[in-house]
C-alpha cells in the first residue's frame, strides 16, 4: 500500500480554503490530527484536512 501524500499546513490552509490560524485551531480543538512532522513544521494529510473542514461548516442541529 502506498504511504499518504503530507502537505504542510500552509498548503493545508490554501487547499481548505482557510488561514493557516484556522488549520492552527483544529488541531488545538482536536477536529485535526498531524499525520507527520517535517522539522517543526506539521504536516497533514489532504484527506484529514477535507474531512475536517467539512466538520467545521456542519451547522449543529437545533434540540
Amino acid at each position: 500500500m502506498a504511504r499518504p501524500t503530507l502537505i504542510p499546513g500552509t498548503l493545508a490552509a490554501h487547499e481548505a480554503g482557510v488561514v493557516p490560524a484556522t488549520i492552527r485551531k483544529w488541531v488545538q480543538l482536536g477536529h485535526l490530527r498531524p499525520a507527520g512532522r517535517s522539522g517543526r513544521t506539521l504536516m497533514f494529510r489532504l484527506e484529514d484536512v477535507f474531512a475536517a473542514e467539512r466538520a467545521a461548516r456542519r451547522k449543529p442541529t437545533p434540540p
